[in-house]
């Protein structure tokens, strides 16, 4: 009975998600290219709490576990893993006031209203991971974008979502340039439970009532750590330890 109940209002879903892309497309724009970074960053902002209350049509429901108070003022690498792209915006949204900036496959920077201005212009890094010759010169720059500015990098280091909410290996090499390129950030670890189960059935229809959970652990300074992979070892460590499927 679920299930049936589900494809009318994925239906609405649906529309209503596309419908807050198309209409913060143009504020966006405009944001930007009037009034600056900042009114685009508030544009974005808006966007992705509008994104959540789409998720709410669902019975999707938000919650942000955070017990530390992590300095504004400091460039970070929050470690996440990744389930599906109901990740995103509702990490965005929590982490709105450290400015995140993700790192994003280089194909969805056109082509999608709202995201892909926002990936182009809101300080992202589209890579190619086919090509290393361009992937890896714009992670390194995307790093001294967050040193220089003390900004947050996001970063998913399994590369792919987990469908079934099942941890797969990091992959280290992007997150090692981070290390290298943002000697003063502190690493804060999080967790994300539960957003794979939104897509249960796949696409269309979508599950109803999933309460997806984000844990932030302590947060680590890069400078005290001599050998990174001890770093990198303890941040996927704590990570999968909290991860319930």
């Amino acid at each position: 009975m679920k299930k049936i109940l589900s494809y009318p209002i994925t239906a609405i879903y649906y529309l209503c998600f596309f419908l807050t892309l198309i209409i913060f497309h143009p504020i966006q724009w405009f944001c930007f290219n009037v009034f600056g970074y900042q009114a685009h960053k508030k544009s974005v902002d808006a966007l992705q709490f509008w994104l959540m209350r789409c998720g709410n049509i669902l019975g999707t429901r938000y919650s942000f576990y955070n017990p530390y108070k992590i300095d504004t003022n400091q460039p970070l690498i929050v470690v996440a893993n990744h389930q599906s792209l109901h990740d995103i915006y509702p990490l965005t949204w929590f982490m709105r006031k450290h400015h995140p900036k993700f790192i994003s496959k280089i194909e969805l920077g056109k082509g999608i209203p709202s995201v892909s201005f926002n990936l182009r212009h809101g300080g992202a890094a589209l890579i190619d991971r086919k090509n290393p010759r361009q992937s890896l010169p714009a992670l390194m720059k995307f790093g001294e974008y967050i040193e220089t500015n003390k900004r947050t990098a996001v970063i998913f280091p399994e590369g792919t979502r987990s469908k079934n909410g099942a941890p797969k290996p990091f992959q280290t090499k992007g997150l090692e340039i981070l290390l290298k390129k943002i000697p003063s950030a502190h690493v804060v670890p999080v967790t994300i439970n539960n957003s794979w189960k939104m897509l249960r059935y796949g696409n269309f229809p979508m599950n109803l009532g999933t309460h997806i959970t984000f844990t932030v652990h302590k947060p680590l300074k890069v400078s005290t750590f001599v050998d990174k992979q001890e770093l990198i070892n303890s941040v996927e460590t704590t990570i999968k330890e909290h991860i319930t499927i």
